[in-house]
């Protein structure tokens, strides 16, 4: 009987590691050479059950060359075809929706996410090209069903609206169903991702407590990481992630959980991205793991 089995095609939050422009303190090592670093591409997800059919999480601009550092991911049989059946939204960032330009070529799947990050897509003309996508709407605390006896719960996450729909004033840390989280479930086991999140609802907290593997937002170590190295002027919390670290961060929110955890969606400012660094040991410490690239979790 097959598995709950999740890839991470990508691991590294927009702009990927190291990032294209960046000549951050943890950049400079990437393109240095550095031992201590490796790259990462922008945050994917693939979820199957085991029969040779898988649900993408997210269409990262990373898209093409994950598939290709795949196998399972390759097409199989057909002159023209593919294992994946569907891409699930968490949101319709551009880190989230780009990579949709790479699965357009005539062969069909399913587009799964709520009406709110359909709409992103739907008004962008240049998805219309994607002619084999089937759109489907699925509304946060609905469970749907993938291949492979995958269940798929939707659940709002704070958060925020993406970046090119947020207007002068945004809302930050409400809960909507621009930004979600997803459980996935097979006779029995349970993985929760959520590669964004602006703080930890109880709600949250205790579909946590009942997972065996959570996937949580790792993108920023300290809230004003990015201020410090003059990559941004916004903190983490502005951008709608909270911080790993200090008071309200993921570390004390997170302390009592028992399942595996693993942080996801790492800036290229985040110095826990180097082995040996005080960060990761302290991460280390907590009990939680760093996704890379190509990390299988089966449970």
């Amino acid at each position: 009987m097959g598995r709950l089995t999740a890839i991470v095609l990508g691991s590294a939050a927009g702009g990927a590691f190291p990032q294209w422009n960046c000549r951050c303190p943890v950049c400079q090592l990437a393109w240095n050479g550095d031992s201590r670093v490796r790259p990462r591409t922008q945050v994917g997800i693939a979820v199957s059950g085991g029969d040779g059919r898988w649900t993408l999480l997210n269409a990262s601009p990373d898209l093409g060359e994950q598939i290709r550092a795949t196998p399972r991911l390759h097409p199989q049989h057909e002159l023209r075809g593919s294992p994946i059946d569907a891409v699930l939204l968490t949101g319709a960032e551009i880190d989230q929706i780009a990579g949709l330009v790479h699965v357009r070529e005539s062969t069909p799947f399913t587009l799964l996410a709520t009406p709110a990050s359909h709409a992103a897509v739907a008004s962008n003309a240049m998805f219309a090209a994607l002619s084999a996508m089937t759109r489907r709407a699925v509304n946060p605390g609905e469970t749907i069903m993938l291949s492979g006896g995958v269940e798929a719960s939707l659940f709002m996450v704070p958060g925020k609206a993406p970046l090119y729909l947020e207007g002068d004033d945004p809302a930050i840390g409400e809960e909507s169903a621009a930004n979600i989280g997803v459980e996935f479930r097979r006779n029995g086991a349970s993985l929760v991702v959520v590669p964004g999140a602006a703080a930890v609802s109880e709600a949250m907290l205790a579909r946590f407590g009942r997972a065996d593997a959570v996937l949580f937002d790792g993108t920023l170590f300290t809230d004003d990481e990015m201020l410090r190295n003059g990559a941004s002027q916004k903190t983490g919390r502005r951008m709608g992630h909270m911080p790993i670290d200090g008071e309200g961060g993921t570390l004390q929110a997170l302390a009592g959980l028992e399942c595996r955890r693993i942080f996801i969606h790492i800036n290229n400012t985040n110095p826990m991205l180097i082995d040996g660094s005080p960060e990761r040991l302290k991460v280390g410490a907590a009990g939680w793991e760093i996704a890379e690239d190509g990390m299988e979790i089966v449970l």
